[in-house]
């Protein structure tokens, strides 16, 4: 019994504490832990809403972004139409010059065929007109001379 009674002794005595615990812990409640659970709320809030906010500037920035690239990719092939274009007009500015040129050279080449041909007409006719005069002085040139002397055995 004795046990007992030093039990309930010691749960009177723990009781005070117990009470004054309580309190404390209400107080506690009340006093600090509301306040932080609110203010914890809000935080929790306000980072919610902030990340939904990065989320939309994000998504407005990549489809700034995207519209950029997009008229980049635009604007680059317009400039390569026009060089293409630019490249086009040189390419047959080019070929019409090597088509003026050869048909320059083509005249040309038939003016020299022609004045060859002409030239090699002239010839023919000189050389026809002056071959009896030739032959004529060729044979009396056979006929003049005389047979070397020989010296020595040896024709001069």
């Amino acid at each position: 019994m004795e046990i007992a009674h030093q039990l309930e002794q010691l749960f009177l005595g723990a009781v005070p504490t117990v009470i004054i615990f309580l309190l404390f812990y209400a107080f506690m409640r009340w006093a600090f832990f509301a306040p932080i659970q609110k203010a914890m709320a809000q935080r929790t809030s306000l980072i919610e809403g902030a990340r939904a906010e990065a989320a939309a500037v994000e998504a407005a920035a990549k489809k700034d972004l995207d519209a950029y690239h997009e008229a980049l990719k635009k604007a680059r092939g317009e400039i390569y139409a026009e060089q293409e274009s630019a490249r086009q007009a040189i390419l047959e500015e080019r070929a019409q010059l090597l088509r003026a040129m050869r048909t320059r050279s083509q005249e040309e080449v038939s003016e020299a065929k022609r004045r060859i041909s002409a030239d090699s007409a002239n010839a023919r006719a000189q050389i026809e007109s002056q071959t009896p005069d030739l032959a004529a002085h060729i044979a009396r040139l056979i006929l003049e001379k005389r047979p070397p002397v020989l010296r020595e055995g040896v024709p001069q």
